[in-house]
C-alpha cells in the first residue's frame, strides 16, 4: 500500500466517525419504552471513542510514523507542535460549551489527550501496546476509587469560569466529566501503538479488522456473562439502562461488569477499542482495493475538525427534530462541503489555524535543525 492510501483509509475512518457522531447527535437513543435504539447500540460512545483512536493513530504518523522522534530537540519540537495542537482544540471546546451547543462537547477533553500525548511520542508500539492494556484494565479501578460517594451532580464539561476553580476544572477534565481523561487515554495509547506499526500491508488491515471484531465481541460477551452472573441482580435492573455520562456509580462493584456507552468500564473501552480497530482495517482495505471509492469519504474525514463545529453551530442555530432527514442532510452538507474546499484547493479553515500554529511551534523549538517529520500534517483535528 502507498503512503498516498494508507492516509487516505486513516481518513476514511475519520468520516465513519463524524457519521457516527452525527447520528447520535441527531437520531433518538431511545424507544418509547425506554430500550436503547440501534443508532445507541451502534455508534453510543463508540464514535467517540474512534475519534480517540484515530487521534493516537495521527499523533504517530505524524512523528514519523513507524519512525520514532529521537531524542532531544526532535522530541522537543515534537511535544510543543502537539501542546499547541491540544491547546487550540481545548480552547475552541471551551468557547463551543460556552455559547450554549446542545450536546456534551468533547473537544476539551482531546485537548488535553494532545498535551499528553507529547511525552509518548519515543515510547515503541510495544510499550504502547502495552500501556493501553494496562490502562484498560486499570484506569477503571483507578476511578471508581477516587470517586466515593455518589455521583456529582455538577457541571459535565468545563467551562471559563473554571479558571478560578482549577482543583473543579482538573476535576471534570481527567475523572468526572463526559469523557475522562483518566479512562480516555487508553483509547490514545491504543491508536499511537496502531499507528507506529507498519500499516503499508494488506496483512496489516486485514489484521486490525479481523483482530477488532473479535476484541469487540469477547468484550461485550464477557460483560454479558459477568451481569449474568450477579453484577444484574447486584447492581438492579431498572439501573443498568439510566446510567450516567462518563463514569458509572460506585456503590458497587459490579458496575465495572458494564459494556455501554460512556460508561468507562473495561468492557467499554477495550470493545470501543476493537469497533475502532475494525473500522480503520475496513477503510484501508478499502482504500487499497479503490482509492477513488475511498477518496470522498476522506476528503471529508481529513477536516473533522470543521465539520464537528459546525455541526455543533447548525444543531443549535436549528433545533432540528430528531429523525433520519436531518441526519441525511447533515451527510450530504458535509459532503458537499468537504467536496468544494477540497477542490478549490483548500483544507478546513479550523485545520489549516490548527495545523498551521502546530508546525510554527515545532519549528520554533528545532531551532536551526530542521525537523524530521511535519508536524501536524497527518493530523486532522480531533
Amino acid at each position: 500500500m502507498h503512503v498516498r492510501s494508507r492516509l487516505l483509509g486513516v481518513d476514511a475512518a475519520r468520516f465513519v466517525a463524524l457519521i457516527g457522531m452525527f447520528a447520535v447527535h441527531i437520531m433518538p437513543l431511545e424507544t418509547r419504552d425506554g430500550q436503547p435504539t440501534l443508532t445507541e447500540l451502534v455508534a453510543g460512545g463508540r464514535s467517540a471513542a474512534l475519534f480517540g483512536v484515530l487521534a493516537g493513530v495521527g499523533v504517530a504518523l505524524s512523528t514519523g510514523g513507524t519512525r520514532r522522534p529521537d531524542a532531544g530537540r526532535a522530541h522537543l519540537a515534537a511535544a510543543a507542535g502537539l501542546a499547541v495542537r491540544g491547546l487550540l482544540i481545548g480552547l475552541l471546546g471551551v468557547l463551543l460549551v460556552a455559547m450554549g451547543t446542545p450536546v456534551l462537547v468533547i473537544l476539551p477533553f482531546y485537548g488535553v489527550l494532545f498535551v499528553l500525548a507529547g511525552a509518548l511520542v519515543r515510547l515503541t508500539p510495544r510499550v504502547l501496546a502495552a500501556a493501553a492494556v494496562v490502562a484498560c484494565l486499570l484506569t477503571p479501578v483507578i476511578s471508581f476509587l477516587l470517586r466515593p460517594g455518589p455521583l456529582p451532580d455538577g457541571p459535565l464539561e468545563p467551562t471559563i469560569s473554571m479558571v478560578t476553580a482549577p482543583g473543579e476544572l482538573l476535576s471534570i477534565l481527567f475523572l468526572t466529566g463526559t469523557y475522562p481523561v483518566l479512562t480516555w487515554i487508553t483509547f490514545l495509547l491504543a491508536g499511537m501503538a496502531i499507528g507506529r506499526c507498519d500499516l503499508r500491508p494488506r496483512s496489516a488491515a486485514i489484521r486490525l479488522l479481523v483482530g477488532g471484531v473479535v476484541l469487540a465481541v469477547v468484550g461485550k460477551v464477557s460483560s454479558l456473562v459477568l451481569l449474568a452472573a450477579g453484577g444484574a441482580a447486584a447492581i438492579g435492573e431498572d439501573r443498568l439502562g439510566q446510567l450516567p455520562l462518563g463514569v458509572t456509580p460506585t456503590d458497587t462493584w459490579w458496575w465495572l461488569a458494564v459494556d455501554s456507552s460512556h460508561s468507562g468500564t473495561p468492557f467499554f473501552l477495550a470493545g470501543s477499542i476493537g469497533t475502532s480497530m475494525a473500522v480503520l482495517g475496513a477503510m484501508l482495505l478499502l482504500a487499497r482495493w479503490s482509492e477513488r471509492l475511498a477518496r470522498v469519504p476522506a476528503v471529508v474525514g481529513s477536516m473533522p475538525l470543521t465539520m464537528y463545529t459546525l455541526q455543533l453551530l447548525v444543531l443549535d442555530a436549528a433545533d432540528p427534530a430528531p429523525g433520519f432527514r436531518w441526519l441525511l442532510v447533515f451527510v450530504v452538507g458535509a459532503v458537499v462541503l468537504g467536496v468544494g474546499l477540497r477542490l478549490t484547493g483548500q483544507q478546513g479553515p479550523l485545520e489549516a489555524v490548527v495545523s498551521g500554529a502546530s508546525r510554527a511551534a515545532c519549528r520554533a523549538v528545532a531551532g536551526t535543525a530542521r525537523p524530521r517529520h511535519r508536524i501536524g500534517s497527518h493530523l486532522k483535528g480531533l
